[in-house]
């Protein structure tokens, strides 16, 4: 993503989280949430909208220009999470996959073939005839990251 859209969307943070946390949630929710996360060293809780894929056993995170941003390297060990997704406040747990394991290929090859635009977004030419090559995963891994997120209940 140029660092153009990476500024802009920096700066609609605070008006994207305003929606996703009223009422008119549902004008985002299909695919953004808020997060909340509890800094491992800090101790300091943020809130931040995050991209989501909504899997059976999961929620997806595919974090973009991942070594500009922070949140995500608290969960190099997996830790608490609370998300609101879909207008719902929900705890649960989040943990890192690594760059190189089986379900980071799977959870990003299924989060691609979701929409047009995530590829994009990450730029990488997908095909989904034939879902990501050995490749592109090595090329998304050197500048995204990806968070597995189990909620309780």
């Amino acid at each position: 993503m140029s660092s153009v859209l990476v500024g802009l969307s920096t700066r609609l943070n605070p008006v994207i989280s305003y929606v996703l946390a009223s009422r008119l949630h549902w004008l985002l929710s299909p695919g953004l949430m808020l997060i909340t996360v509890t800094g491992r060293k800090t101790g300091r809780r943020y809130t931040i909208p995050v991209g989501y894929h909504e899997m059976a056993d999961a929620i997806v995170v595919l974090v973009s220009e991942a070594p500009r941003k922070q949140w995500w390297r608290n969960y190099r060990q997996a830790g608490p999470i609370e998300a609101r997704v879909r207008g719902r406040t929900r705890r649960g747990r989040a943990q890192l996959l690594a760059a190189d394991s089986e379900e980071f290929q799977q959870r990003a090859d299924a989060s691609f073939r979701r929409s047009r635009m995530i590829p994009w977004i990450f730029g990488v030419d997908f095909d989904p005839r034939t879902g990501l090559t050995d490749s592109q995963v090595r090329a998304l891994a050197a500048h995204a990251a990806i968070v597995r997120i189990t909620l309780d209940d």
